[in-house]
């Protein structure tokens, strides 16, 4: 059985977010969608937040679970026996930092990493830059699944 990670912050979950991770579920037999949970950061949606959209919005793929993990990803990865990790890719700067990663995590578990190139649709697409636009009252209906949207507009005071 095939077991890939779908790792991020999904602080909010996004479109392009949903594109990836429903390629991958196409893709392997098992997809955990896996939050980041960095105690240095404050996101706008806590984690359990972040984990009850995404169980929502991902919902239509029987074969994809949500969780959440802190540490590195590889041991993550070892403790779950998940072969390979699977990153969207907007642009060229998003494959140079996470070649840099990708290389670290083969060498430190030779656990794989796959790039998928994201649809052009949503190539531009960001969870900073939905907030900041959202945050600025711009509308994002069209970047972010409908829960998502509720819940980022009652995050605003704009509910």
């Amino acid at each position: 059985m095939t077991h890939a990670v779908c790792p991020g912050s999904f602080d909010p979950p996004t479109l392009g977010h949903l594109d990836v991770i429903g390629r991958v579920a196409g893709l392997f037999d098992t997809v955990t969608v896996a939050v980041l949970v960095n105690p240095n950061k404050s996101g706008m949606f806590p984690v359990a937040e972040r984990l009850e959209l995404l169980a929502g919005v991902t919902a239509e793929w029987p074969n994809v679970r949500v969780d959440s993990f802190s540490g590195l990803l590889v041991d993550y990865c070892r403790e779950r026996d998940i072969s390979a990790i699977v990153k969207g890719i907007r642009a060229v700067s998003d494959f140079d930092y996470e070649l840099q990663m990708a290389q670290m995590n083969h060498g430190l578990t030779g656990v794989d990493t796959l790039f998928l190139p994201t649809n052009p649709q949503y190539s531009f697409l960001s969870s900073s830059l939905v907030k900041q636009v959202a945050e600025f009252g711009g509308d994002v209906s069209e970047h972010v699944p409908a829960p998502v949207l509720t819940a980022l507009l009652a995050k605003l005071g704009r509910a």
